[in-house]
C-alpha cells in the first residue's frame, strides 16, 4: 500500500465531504461568473470523493492521478478569485503571503498527483 496515496486520497475524501458538511463557506469562493454556485460546491465536492478513493487503490491510481491534477488547475480560479476579489474563506481573509501560499500548496498537490499517477517519477527509471 502506498502510504502517500492514502494520506493524500484522505485528505481529499475530508474535504469533499466537508463540501456537504458546510456548503456555504465554499459557495462564498464561487468567482461570481459562474452560474448556480451551491451546485457546483456540491459537484466538486463529489469529485473529491471520488478522486480522493480513487487514488488510493492502486487500479485506479494513474487515471485518478491524472484527473485530480486537472481538477486541481480547474478549480484555481476560485482561490484566484479570492485573492482578486479580497473574499473571505470561512470568515478568514488571507494577505498576499496567506494567497501566494496556497498557490504554492496548490501546486505543490498538483505536482503530488502527478508523481502518483506516475507522470513525474523524479529520476526514477522509467518502466
Amino acid at each position: 500500500m502506498n502510504l502517500l496515496a492514502v494520506v493524500y486520497g484522505l485528505a481529499f475524501i475530508m474535504i469533499g465531504v466537508e463540501h456537504f458538511r458546510e456548503p456555504d463557506k465554499f459557495v462564498e469562493i464561487v468567482p461570481a461568473f459562474l452560474p448556480i454556485p451551491l451546485m457546483l460546491v456540491y459537484i466538486t465536492g463529489g469529485m473529491e470523493i471520488a478522486g480522493g478513493l480513487a487514488i488510493i487503490y492502486p487500479e485506479t491510481r494513474v487515471l485518478a492521478g491524472r484527473l485530480l491534477a486537472l481538477f486541481l488547475v480547474g478549480v484555481y480560479p476560485a482561490n484566484l478569485y479570492m485573492w482578486t476579489h479580497d473574499v473571505a474563506f470561512n470568515g478568514t481573509r488571507f494577505d498576499t503571503v496567506g494567497h501566494v501560499l496556497r498557490l504554492v500548496a496548490q501546486l505543490l498537490l498538483i505536482v503530488a498527483a502527478l508523481y502518483l499517477s506516475g507522470d513525474l517519477n523524479f529520476g526514477k527509471n522509467a518502466s
